[in-house]
């Protein structure tokens, strides 16, 4: 957890709480962590870190949006800011759909 507060931290981007979500909460399968956070202005943001060794495709990006519903349905809140740490390649298209609905993608360092 350090180093992802750290990776956000670099950015700008400080959460006044952050908390682990297991992606079973969910209704997932998927590998990835997930945190519900607290920004200072009040504001839910979702980091997701992803780690694996293969390319992150165009199919992968509906499942991460299918996430983040998912999450708004449980805490019935409106989660404005998203994050993506990856320590994973993304494919160019992935990249530009996640970007055109309001993710940040940040390489995760440490």
């Amino acid at each position: 957890m350090k180093t992802i507060v750290e990776t956000l931290a670099k950015r700008g981007i400080v959460c006044k709480r952050l908390e682990p979500l297991s992606p079973k909460e969910l209704g997932s399968r998927k590998r990835v962590e997930i945190y519900r956070g607290v920004e200072r202005d009040d504001y839910y943001c979702m980091v997701m870190v992803v780690r694996k060794k293969s390319r992150i495709l165009r199919k992968e990006t509906e499942e991460f949006e299918e996430l983040h519903r998912r999450l708004e349905a449980k805490i019935e809140a409106k989660i404005k800011r998203r994050y993506l740490l990856l320590d994973a390649p993304i494919c160019s298209k992935a990249a530009e759909a996640l970007k055109e609905r309001g993710w940040r993608i940040f390489p995760l360092e440490g």
